[in-house]
């Protein structure tokens, strides 16, 4: 379970968060217990809007171009190092999140993906390996699993779920329309390598934009969580 403040991962038996000290009181309290989110129904119809995604994306990055830029490059600094991939990628959406409804969004705040250290390491790990299987047939299976997974972490920072349930939800919006997400993926992909032809820089500008347009299709799809929200 995670904590309903920060996002911490939290044993049942705990009463209090060991990152911030929210209190788990209420019902639930006496045994131990963390209060549990409410169950997500996926949504029953889906339309890709891919130039959409990527135009609101680019604005996003566009006003906010200096923090973005320098993220970016200490994403690719910091990309080396194991196992970290997946708390730096998930503080880029919580910073875009934050800038998305108005909140007050700090440097800082690209680094609380990791208060989701552990279900984002197996979160990318399992992606990694799902991908590698599907790309060994023809490249195009890789792809669609690809696409079908990359709402994976909101869904661990939004929703407060769990490696395996967000790798499902994000699939279950995906699954409605296989060809428009692979497609959406595919022009994330291709913005990025003209970022890679501007003398790699662009780069630093590309991959927030990459990532704050699957930010925007996820809230336009699903929605934003209102107490993630009031947590920010």
């Amino acid at each position: 379970m995670f904590c309903d403040r920060c996002g911490t991962q939290v044993r049942s038996d705990q009463q209090f968060c060991p990152n911030c000290g929210q209190s788990f009181a209420g019902p639930l309290a006496a045994s131990g217990a963390v209060p549990p989110t409410p169950a997500w129904t996926p949504p029953t119809s889906v339309q890709v809007n891919a130039g959409r995604w990527i135009g609101a994306g680019w604005d996003l990055v566009k006003a906010d171009m200096g923090t973005y830029a320098l993220a970016a490059l200490i994403f690719f600094l910091l990309n080396g190092v194991p196992f970290i991939q997946g708390a730096l990628i998930t503080g880029f959406h919580i910073y875009t999140m934050k800038k998305m409804t108005g909140r007050r969004a700090d440097f800082a705040d690209l680094f609380k993906g990791f208060n989701y250290f552990i279900p984002t390491l197996v979160a990318t790990l399992l992606i990694g390996v799902f991908t590698f299987i599907g790309t060994i047939f023809c490249i195009i299976p890789g792809l669609v699993v690809a696409a079908a997974l990359k709402f994976t972490y909101l869904f661990i920072v939004d929703k407060r779920m769990d490696f395996w349930p967000a790798m499902q939800a994000s699939h279950a919006v995906v699954k409605q329309d296989y060809f428009g997400f692979t497609m959406f993926l595919i022009l994330a992909f291709l913005v990025n390598v003209l970022g890679l032809l501007c003398c790699v820089v662009g780069l630093l500008v590309t991959v927030p934009l990459t990532i704050a347009a699957i930010t925007v299709a996820y809230k336009e799809i699903v929605g934003f969580e209102q107490r993630t929200i009031d947590a920010l």
